[in-house]
């Protein structure tokens, strides 16, 4: 490598980092910065193009390979992001709605060092990390050779999420940013709970009839979301309006994409089990009548006889 292009480089690398430093660094929550993958963006980035290089190339990989039997651990894994999903809600719950100081309709970010203030931003951080760690519901179906369930709803909703509460958690880890994760966290009781009830075996999965209320409980967190995140915009109590707006137009996707899921896997399905019954008495209907000429023409052949 020529002197001229290693100047050029370490030019637009130092501007870059210039301009991080004041567009990024300068702005951010001075008291996440020391925490784990909260110094630069990178890990972050980097991490979600290694899960989206792995949702592209992991099926093929595990091709030649039989599916493998995860039963014991996927009972592990859920219980534990049942029981981790559980804490984040009470510690939600007790940093926010149960706190005097706190306005559960509309919260501005206190960026101080209060107790409960600090306790928040960590919280928030966490369910960050949780992000990460659910990279793994993608890879067990990889592994299990679930490749109908790798949706582009579940790619979509897995490495935004991650990359998004980096940013939440940069800049804005407090406040608002409360509600979306405090629901989601109740969702994820529900939802985790159902995959290892799921994981114990045909013994217990005879029990999950209510598996599609799921989706519609999914549905009415993104409406509760959308809901209280613009009466917040109406308060206007200084959590900054971009970060609201960009969380409506988020969950108005999920909305989109989750609807979607929900007529294609089980209003369809209802439509073409009543299509196949209304054949199949179709075909009854059929047989009937062949039965009954076939019973005339022998009774008429006896009378011949």
């Amino acid at each position: 490598m020529s002197t001229e292009l290693r100047s050029g480089i370490s030019e637009v690398a130092e501007t870059l980092q210039k301009w991080y430093n004041l567009n990024v660094e300068a702005k951010a929550d001075p008291r996440v910065s020391e925490w784990l993958f909260m110094g630069s963006p990178w890990p972050t980035l980097i991490l979600t193009a290694l899960y989206l290089c792995l949702v592209k190339y992991g099926p093929g990989l595990m091709k030649p390979y039989p599916a493998l039997n995860l039963r014991p651990l996927l009972i592990g894994y859920n219980l534990m992001l049942v029981l981790f999903s559980i804490w984040m809600f009470f510690e939600f719950a007790f940093t926010t709605v149960l706190s005097q100081e706190f306005s559960i309709i509309c919260q501005p970010v206190d960026y101080s060092n209060n107790t409960m203030a600090k306790r928040l931003a960590a919280v928030i951080w966490w369910y960050y990390f949780s992000k990460f760690v659910e990279f793994l519901d993608t890879i067990f179906f990889i592994l299990r050779k679930k490749d109908s369930q790798i949706t582009f709803l579940h790619v979509y909703h897995h490495s935004t999420m991650f990359i998004l509460w980096w940013i939440g958690v940069k800049f804005v880890a407090g406040g608002e940013s409360y509600f979306s994760a405090t629901v989601n966290c109740g969702v994820h009781v529900v939802m985790y709970s159902y995959y290892l009830l799921s994981a114990l075996g045909p013994a217990v999965q005879k029990y999950l009839w209510w598996k599609k209320y799921m989706t519609v409980l999914q549905l009415a967190q993104f409406f509760a979301v959308i809901l209280h995140t613009t009466y917040a915009i109406y308060s206007d109590c200084g959590y900054p309006n971009v970060y609201q707006y960009a969380l409506i137009a988020y969950s108005f996707s999920h909305v989109c994409l989750f609807s979607n899921f929900y007529v294609n896997k089980y209003s369809k399905t209802t439509a073409v089990n009543g299509k196949t019954k209304e054949v199949n008495g179709a075909r009854h209907s059929d047989r009937d009548s062949v039965n009954q000429r076939t019973a005339q023409s022998n009774s008429e052949l006896n009378r011949l006889a």
